[in-house]
């Protein structure tokens, strides 16, 4: 892999990092209208329609052939990424928000720590921003006592699945079709969240309405662009260092909060963001992961 192809990668997660953290904002917005899985559910939906074209351009005139050979793993990260969100959205019902996010920022350790299990292993660097990282999100989010409770369990099963995401979207990036793969796993998570709310929630177009703007950035944007973009990035940067910089998103998500919600943002969170952003630096110390496995090789293919 080039610097140039490196340097771009840590961008393109870098600007998924921003979208999703200001999603966090939608989202609570959003929530006092809806439903978490209906609000999940339209989404991932909306986030389909933006690959649309690309789907059709990179399947150059076999969609057929390209959709049944991809969908089926697809629909493996759809799950995934279905059960990361639900556990996270059920699990804040019962906990706080700030424990939420420390909560899932954990991801950033479970990534390199699951990689292991797989034969790959992180370098130092990797290791110690992701450490700086775990910190700088506790001193953002958790004030003290900490302790652990119902909701606290189901958002730590969700940091794993999203910890599963990742390195998943990692491997299988290298194999499929870039926007094949993203639509597919939008809509396994759509049609799953829609499933689930069917039976769990009232469906209805006004609260929808009511909650449009929040419905369309969470859709349009962090799920079909950031989502995407993360599909894309992945192909060049290794899992572990790629955690370490999606993990940005909750400082992203703190200074929206101050921005836009007049959340207060006190100087131990401002500490944590910097540590977290220290995290990141040292972590781009650590070029590649030393694979152990070189029975595989990564096919490099033209970036959107």
């Amino acid at each position: 892999m080039t610097p140039q192809s490196s340097l771009r990668a840590d961008a393109l997660l870098l600007l998924t990092a921003i979208i999703w953290g200001f999603a966090f904002v939608a989202q609570r917005l959003g929530m006092e209208h809806t439903g978490p899985f209906l609000f999940n559910g339209v989404r991932f939906a909306l986030g389909c329609i933006p690959l649309l074209p690309f789907v059709y351009r990179n399947a150059g005139g076999k969609l057929g052939p390209q959709l049944r050979r991809t969908l089926p793993t697809a629909a493996l990260a759809g799950g995934v990424l279905f059960a990361g969100a639900s556990l996270q959205q059920v699990g804040i019902v019962y906990t706080t928000a700030g424990k939420t996010g420390f909560i899932t920022g954990l991801y950033v350790v479970l990534v390199p720590l699951l990689g292991l299990a797989l034969g790959t292993r992180t370098r130092w660097s990797t290791w110690v921003g992701g450490l700086a990282a775990v910190c700088g999100l506790y001193l953002l989010s958790v004030e003290p006592p900490f302790s652990i409770g119902l909701g606290d369990g189901l958002v730590l099963i969700g940091a794993l699945f999203w910890a599963i995401h990742v390195l998943l979207i990692s491997r299988i990036s290298q194999q499929h079709d870039w926007a094949l793969l993203a639509f597919g796993q939008f809509l396994t998570c759509a049609l799953l969240s829609m499933l689930v709310a069917a039976f769990s929630e009232d469906i209805a177009l006004g609260p929808l309405r009511e909650a449009a703007w929040p419905i369309l950035y969470g859709g349009l944007l962090s799920v079909g662009v950031a989502y995407t973009l993360q599909v894309v990035a992945q192909r060049q940067a290794p899992p572990a260092h790629a955690a370490v910089i999606l993990s940005l998103e909750a400082v992203v998500a703190a200074l929206g909060g101050w921005m836009l919600l007049e959340e207060v943002l006190p100087a131990r969170g401002l500490f944590g963001c910097a540590l977290m952003f220290v995290g990141m630096l040292v972590s781009q110390w650590g070029a590649q992961p030393i694979e152990t496995d070189t029975t595989e090789t990564k096919q490099k293919e033209p970036a959107p």
